[in-house]
């Protein structure tokens, strides 16, 4: 089963993606903060990591940075209320396949998703 890890230090926004990714039929995954995910990564495979950008402990794009130097094969999602300051290159750099900003269209959102993680 396709291993989704969402990572947000907003639980309104966690239970918001939950909700829109449940009929996707993958094993969804939470973290309130990079420090979580990390730890979760450690404890098994996860297919794709969507990552809030703005967390107190550090960047989402630090956070993704370093999921790619560790886990090459897991693609790494950037969603943002901060869209226009994000440079491009900074993402390529980063490992980040594509960012999302908030507010996203669910339909959007679980297509772009699915593009990702569809063989």
């Amino acid at each position: 089963m396709t291993r989704v890890l969402i990572v947000d230090d907003e639980p309104g926004i966690v239970a918001s993606l939950r909700r829109t990714l449940r009929k996707e039929g993958w094993e969804l995954l939470t973290a309130a903060g990079p420090r979580e995910a990390l730890r979760l990564l450690q404890g098994g495979a996860v297919d794709m990591v969507v990552s809030d950008y703005q967390m107190p402990s550090m960047t989402g794009v630090e956070l993704l940075a370093r999921v790619q130097e560790r886990w090459p094969e897991t693609v790494c999602v950037l969603i943002s209320g901060w869209a226009d300051s994000i440079n491009e290159q900074i993402l390529r750099e980063a490992g980040i396949r594509t960012m999302i900003s908030k507010p996203w269209d669910d339909g959007e959102l679980k297509a772009t998703l699915r593009s990702f993680l569809t063989p």
